[in-house]
């Protein structure tokens, strides 16, 4: 799937799939700006409940790409361990629409080690969390080789897609008129690609090609150190690419995981973020509750975007408000 700096994965699979973070000052952005979205914070919900972002991964580790960085390229999952992927998935929709009535609201961004998309239960996810009225949003990476109708179901003011293109695993006209299917359904969606240096020429065709109106994002490949020339380059096509240049130093510093941010596994068990293994409860028995609290980081540094996005420290939530869950600046 994506290639995002991940930590370690569960037992029995390989080492993470991930990329650096980002690092960098203000940017300014091109467009018109839209109506601010709601902003994520650790306030009470205004019928008394929480206002929850909730990042899923299940036990899906199964992918129709072969990216040389992933770990999970080509891996097939067994037909048993998609059985167990769909009925935690099912699980997981199941409580989610449970909390209406209950004054929570839930912003849900699927993060799984494979291709979700391609699997009938996560699109039929998608579309049914869309509509929940206490979900105020829902989105998924994913490679988008899966097909694209069934968008049409989904209440699109709510769902989105973070995606990634992997050069040399598709044929970019190919995955341009993906693109050209969203554009036409009205799907808000961001693209993004590894910065990796044979990635470039590919990269720049693609910024030429995309509508105007969708963001571009480059995640700093994993162990690469970028020469100031070479960063410039990328920034170019990202302005926000100083982000993720470099990790970001997190010890001792506020975040909102933990708080009003959590990962959750397929079994329930909540935790703070992906890279951050301390259990905090269990979602279905609602022990994690109880210990939602502000929080300092424990780890020295956040190396990915979907855990940086939350420090405290980092402007990141004024620059993708309304859209941190998939990766789309305010006002683009």
């Amino acid at each position: 799937m994506t290639f995002l700096g991940m930590p370690a994965p569960p037992p029995a699979a390989a080492a993470p799939n991930g990329g650096p973070a980002q690092h960098g000052g203000p940017v300014q952005h091109g467009g018109a700006s839209p109506e601010p979205g709601p902003v994520p914070t650790g306030a009470p919900s205004p019928d008394g409940g929480l206002d929850l972002t909730l990042l899923y991964r299940g036990p899906l580790a199964s992918c129709d790409y072969d990216c040389s960085y992933c770990p999970f390229a080509k891996r097939r999952d067994t037909p048993e361990q998609l059985r167990t992927d769909r009925a935690a998935l099912e699980r997981f929709t199941g409580w989610a629409a449970g909390r209406a009535g209950t004054g929570d609201t839930l912003a849900l961004l699927f993060t799984p080690w494979g291709e979700g998309l391609v699997r009938s239960w996560y699109r039929q996810a998608l579309v049914g969390l869309s509509r929940l009225p206490h979900v105020r949003r829902v989105a998924i990476q994913t490679n988008l080789s899966c097909r694209t109708d069934w968008l049409a179901e989904a209440d699109l003011s709510t769902l989105a897609l973070w995606v990634t293109y992997h050069p040399g695993q598709v044929g970019q006209d190919r995955f341009l008129a993906k693109c050209r299917e969203l554009d036409r359904l009205g799907v808000r969606y961001s693209v993004g690609v590894v910065g990796r240096p044979e990635h470039l020429a590919d990269a720049r065709r693609l910024r030429a090609a995309l509508s105007p109106g969708v963001y571009l994002w480059i995640n700093a490949a994993e162990g690469h150190r970028y020469t100031d020339a070479e960063a410039a380059d990328w920034q170019a096509l990202d302005p926000l690419f100083g982000y993720s240049r470099h990790a970001h130093p997190s010890a001792g510093r506020p975040c909102r995981t933990g708080e009003s941010v959590l990962s959750v596994d397929g079994e329930g068990t909540v935790r703070r973020c992906h890279f951050v293994r301390d259990v905090l409860g269990n979602l279905y028995d609602g022990t994690y509750r109880a210990r939602l609290r502000p929080r300092s980081c424990p780890l020295p540094v956040c190396d990915c975007h979907i855990g940086y996005v939350h420090l405290e420290t980092l402007p990141l939530y004024e620059v993708f408000a309304g859209g941190v869950l998939e990766r789309v600046p305010h006002g683009w």
